[in-house]
This record gives structure tokens, sequence and C-alpha cells, in this order.
């Protein structure tokens, strides 16, 4: 019998349904959690940094063959490319925390 997704990732299925999801573009989303920064791709550094993560394997391409508008950088120095703006993946976030905040 095939083991299931459950058998062989346990804790990231258990900490995926534990945490919010932010939609990154066409369907792709990020533990919300791991997310250390979202930054522009355009600069030299950013270039390498995502050159580099390639060459290390962490590097994921969410774009679906557009352009990438945004570099995320998660806490296992994985780098994910996604073609939303940073400013429309922070909002994403943002909100998704704002909407779970009890109102007055």
């Amino acid at each position: 019998m095939l083991p299931t997704v459950v058998d062989l990732f346990p804790v990231f299925v258990v900490s995926a349904m534990a945490n919010k999801l932010v939609n990154i573009g066409f369907g792709n989303v990020v533990v919300a959690t791991r997310i250390i920064a979202i930054i522009t791709p355009t600069s030299a550094p950013m270039k390498r940094l995502k050159e580099e993560a390639r060459q290390h394997g962490k590097l994921i391409d969410a774009t679906q063959g557009r352009k990438t508008r945004a570099l995320i950088i998660t806490d296992s120095d994985h780098v994910i490319l996604s073609a939303v703006q940073p400013s429309t993946v922070s909002q994403r976030l943002f909100d998704e925390d704002e909407s779970k905040s009890p109102s007055g």
C-alpha cells in the first residue's frame, strides 16, 4: 500500500492546517507564519539571491510563466517567485490578519 501525503509529511500538513494561507497568485498559497520578507526582484542583490536559491535547490517558481513581480523569502531560506505585486501580497497577508481580529 502506498503512503499518503499525511504519512510522508505529517508536520507540514498539520502546520498548514493550523496556520493561515496567503494567496500568492494563480491558486498558489504560502503559510503566512513562514514568510520573512516580500520584496521586488529588480535590484542586482535580489537577482543574485534568486540565482543562489536556484543553485541550492531552494527556488520555487509560482509565476506560471508570467513576469516575476515579487520575491517571497521564507524562514527555511526558500525563495518563492510570484507574478503578483509585493504590495498586493502584503495587503492579502494583513487583510486576513485583520479579518480574524474581533471587532469592537
